[in-house]
């Protein structure tokens, strides 16, 4: 027993040494590539660098196939894919490879060609299979002005920069968009006898176009849209020349009655619980998984969140929030399910100090555990969790076993010391093989990225709780019984 609960304080302490993980990478063979230019970039110029990129690739032995996507993402191919908001100034594409190998070497060639970009964020991701959350180790900063946000996140974004394991940092503030404003004069605009409707059906119609008749196709009927042409659309001079027409047929210059004014602006503004907010994100270049560096970082972030001014604050996102989120369901029915398991024990065991015995074997199941997933280098993460609860009903149903065992012969007559020793002696062979069993079902999943994490835990945890019970629970019913050994004859 003493050394049963050394092994469990060591599995304790241990417990810091293993990679918390939300949900692990896909094992599929696609590289997601997301391209994001300044906010302020066209369309056109999104194009020019996912056209630089389609080059490029044609000249990596890597890749089978591709599809570039500009100013969107790609359809949702499948489930956990992120579809982000479709913008003028982001891309991307989806690259198949022949095997993980190639995968893997792909993107670190795309993390070296990044660098050749400098302006450009090109971040090279694998699929994800939980909740997609994009890069991992993410940080909000919230307040109530919209550019104080945007330079508290470049200091937040310097802070997870003196983070070796982290790089590519980007924030989804940016600098900010030339804007010409057309202001319009209300009173020329009555005595012309024009509405503002007016002016926005002429602009609307000269940059995005309107719909002036249709063309059937067969059994497809195709709009006909009637747009200013390309020279016109990209230059904001052919606002100066623009002409409308009153209700009497005369042209009306735009200049006549509106004046433009240039200024800066965010094109988009994040809010969050009504106030604006930056978003700061960073990828992970090393095998730490993002958990165990949010916590190194922890420190950190509280001093600048200590350092921020009244009404301005810091959390936590990315995959440490998603895990968390995913978990709070489970972790609020534990304690229901702690109380129907103990009440079933007692019901069985019609005895608190037997029952007592049953349920202390299933926190010693930690033991094994622990020393698996160190073994393994296998992080602890959402399906590895429900596998330790799985384990907890494994190793009380074979206490049980035992302990109703004991009772039994001693019902037949046996001593207390013959009865303990006996049950443990004839119940250690089904339960071996249970466990064996059991052990070794395990082994084909205990290589495959999403099952491999819960294999590893409950293999340890069956492993080790077996032994337990024939070793921890015979000696503890002695000590709660009192029962001594039997002099020799």
């Amino acid at each position: 027993m003493l050394v049963t609960l050394l092994a469990f304080g060591t599995s304790m302490y241990g417990m810091k040494f293993v990679e918390q993980q939300f949900f692990p990478t896909s094992d599929r063979p696609e590289l997601i590539i997301d391209v994001t230019l300044r906010q302020n970039a066209s369309f056109k110029s999104t194009d020019a660098v996912m056209t630089q990129l389609d080059t490029w690739l044609a000249t990596r032995k890597e890749p089978s196939y591709w599809s570039t996507y500009v100013g969107r993402t790609a359809p949702r191919f499948i489930l956990a894919f992120d579809a982000a908001t479709p913008a003028d100034n982001f891309g991307q594409i989806v690259v198949m490879t022949g095997d993980l190998a190639a995968r893997d070497a792909l993107r670190a060639a795309v993390g070296d060609y990044a660098k050749t970009l400098p302006s450009v964020d090109i971040f090279a991701k694998y699929l994800e299979l939980g909740p997609p959350v994009g890069k991992p180790v993410q940080y909000r900063l919230s307040g109530p002005d919209p550019d104080k946000v945007s330079d508290l996140g470049r200091d937040l974004a310097a802070v997870l920069a003196k983070d070796k394991r982290l790089d590519t940092i980007t924030q989804n503030y940016s600098e900010p968009a030339r804007v010409a404003r057309v202001v319009l004069d209300q009173e020329k605009l009555r005595q012309l006898g024009l509405t503002q409707t007016d002016v926005a059906h002429a602009l609307y119609s000269l940059f995005d176009g309107y719909t002036v008749t249709e063309v059937r196709d067969g059994k497809t009927l195709i709009d006909v849209v009637a747009r200013g042409s390309d020279a016109d659309r990209s230059s904001v001079a052919s606002l100066q020349n623009l002409q409308l027409g009153n209700a009497a047929g005369q042209p009306i210059p735009l200049i006549s009655f509106a004046t433009l004014e240039w200024t800066l602006e965010q094109p988009i503004i994040q809010q969050r619980n009504r106030l604006p907010t930056v978003t700061v994100k960073a990828a992970v270049v090393t095998k730490d998984q993002p958990a165990t560096i949010a916590t190194d970082l922890q420190p950190a972030i509280d001093a600048f969140a200590a350092s921020l001014p009244p009404g301005y604050a810091v959390e936590i996102g990315g995959s440490v929030e998603s895990s968390a989120e995913s978990q709070a369901p489970i972790v609020a029915v534990v304690p229901i399910m702690l109380l129907i398991m103990i009440t079933l024990v007692m019901v069985q065991m019609q005895s608190f100090r037997r029952s007592f015995i049953v349920l202390a074997v299933a926190p010693l199941g930690l033991i094994g555990v622990v020393a698996a997933l160190l073994f393994s280098g296998a992080p602890l993460g959402f399906v590895a969790i429900l596998g330790v609860l799985a384990l907890v009903g494994i190793l009380i149903r074979n206490s049980i076993i035992l302990v109703h065992e004991i009772e039994e012969l001693q019902h037949r007559g046996l001593s207390q010391w013959q009865a303990v020793f006996g049950a443990t002696d004839s119940r250690a062979r089904p339960i071996l093989l249970t466990a064996a069993a059991a052990s070794l079902a395990l082994i084909p999943i205990s290589r495959q990225v999403f099952w491999g994490p819960m294999a590893y835990a409950m293999m340890g945890g069956i492993i080790v709780g077996t032994l337990l019970t024939l070793l921890f629970v015979p000696a503890l019913y002695c000590l709660v019984f009192r029962v001594k050994p039997e002099p020799a004859t």
